[in-house]
């Protein structure tokens, strides 16, 4: 078969749920997120498909040296669209807190400092993850000036909104994650722009939060964001106004609304050749309505095993393309990938998949989850700060 073949990520679909499975039985499960549940369960699949994604990726750039979308519509948009609707799901939880906070309002602090907490623990690790690779590949030599290297250091602490330039001189040092964090400054700059998004829901920040959205939209556009990437989060935040329907979410959750949704979504990715358009775009909102108005695709997104995938779905995001990497170029190596024919190098990537689950499950619960529970705390420290100087 060719390397394309779809029924490839069958496998390895199997085995991070055989391993989900048998990790929550061991561990537990996270609680059901109430009416939501389904996009909890969602997430663990878009970012299990990123993973295939750049699985497929991989073995193209080890034939051909350019990193570039798979000869398949099927494999590119496993990876595109699985983002696309990473972006729906933030616009629409975040549009969906600005509606539910026009009468209790929103702390503004507490928010931006629940985001901070919420990415930048993992991310972190992340960056000492490939400052150690880069100190392997470069065996310990300096090959730039330590001046170089904390300048580009500190562009990739912002988020990569600065760039992600190479490191000691290695070449294409994003390719050790798989390019991953190129999604991230979208986070935030829609992040950023919520203060100026309150005042669509008659919501008024105090005016220090509506200049630093300002300052956000304006770094936005100095960025270059893809509008069709943009038309995403607009996607989330018609999915927040449309779940207001109590007749909407009553024929989303049927099981017309479930094979709606499958329709839609399956309709982008094999008929298109890529996401990032308008029409694909709209389609797949479609689908994301239909899931946040409460289609469950047969009960499968609000299991339990779906939810245990959701719970890690950020470190699998993000540490994935790392995973690869090591395999690759250190257990296996890349000459021997190379000559794996299609089947044996999808049966590599199926072996992997176990460690990849149970390796993100361990930075979730000891790096992410413990992060997020000091918003509270780490807010009132910096607000009594001025009282202490």
């Amino acid at each position: 078969m060719h390397a394309t073949n779809p029924v490839f990520a069958l496998a390895p679909l199997l085995m991070i749920l055989a391993t989900a499975f048998f990790l929550q039985k061991i561990g537990g499960a996270p609680a059901s997120q109430g009416r939501f549940a389904s996009i909890d369960g969602l997430r663990g699949y878009l970012a299990f498909f990123v993973f295939i994604h750049h699985a497929s990726i991989w073995y193209f750039y080890l034939q051909t040296g350019k990193w570039t979308s798979p000869p398949s519509a099927f494999y590119t948009n496993l990876g595109q669209a699985s983002v696309a609707l990473f972006f729906m799901i933030t616009g629409f939880l975040f549009y969906n807190k600005l509606l539910d906070s026009r009468v209790r309002g929103i702390d503004w602090g507490k928010f931006f400092v629940s985001r901070v907490l919420r990415l930048a623990p993992l991310y972190l690790f992340l960056l000492l993850c490939i400052g150690a690779i880069v100190a392997y590949q470069s065996q310990g030599v300096l090959n730039e000036p330590i001046l170089v290297i904390v300048k580009s250091l500190i562009k990739w602490l912002s988020f990569t909104i600065l760039g992600a330039p190479d490191l000691n001189h290695l070449k294409d040092t994003w390719v050790i994650i798989a390019g991953v964090t190129w999604s991230l400054p979208y986070e935030w700059f829609f992040y950023l722009a919520l203060p100026v998004l309150a005042l669509t829901v008659r919501i008024a920040p105090p005016l220090p939060y509506l200049l630093l959205s300002l300052a956000g939209i304006g770094a936005a556009i100095l960025h270059h964001v893809a509008p069709p990437l943009l038309m995403a989060f607009g996607g989330g935040i018609a999915a927040a106004l449309a779940v207001r329907s109590t007749a909407l979410c009553r024929v989303a959750a049927t099981s017309v609304g479930s094979i709606l949704a499958i329709f839609c979504t399956v309709a982008v990715v094999l008929l298109f050749p890529e996401i990032n358009d308008y029409p694909q775009l709209a389609l797949l909102s479609v689908a994301f309505i239909l899931i946040a108005g409460g289609a469950t695709l047969f009960g499968g997104l609000v299991a339990t095993v779906s939810r245990t995938l959701g719970e890690m779905a950020y470190s699998i995001y993000l540490l994935h393309g790392m995973l690869l990497f090591v395999l690759i170029n250190y257990f296996v190596g890349s000459g021997h990938v190379r000559a794996m024919s299609a089947t044996s190098y999808w049966i590599l990537v199926t072996a992997i998949s176990p460690v990849l689950i149970v390796w993100c499950r361990t930075t979730c619960r000891v790096i992410e989850l413990p992060a997020m529970q000091h918003a509270n705390r780490l807010t009132a420290w910096l607000r009594s700060l001025p009282n202490r100087y």
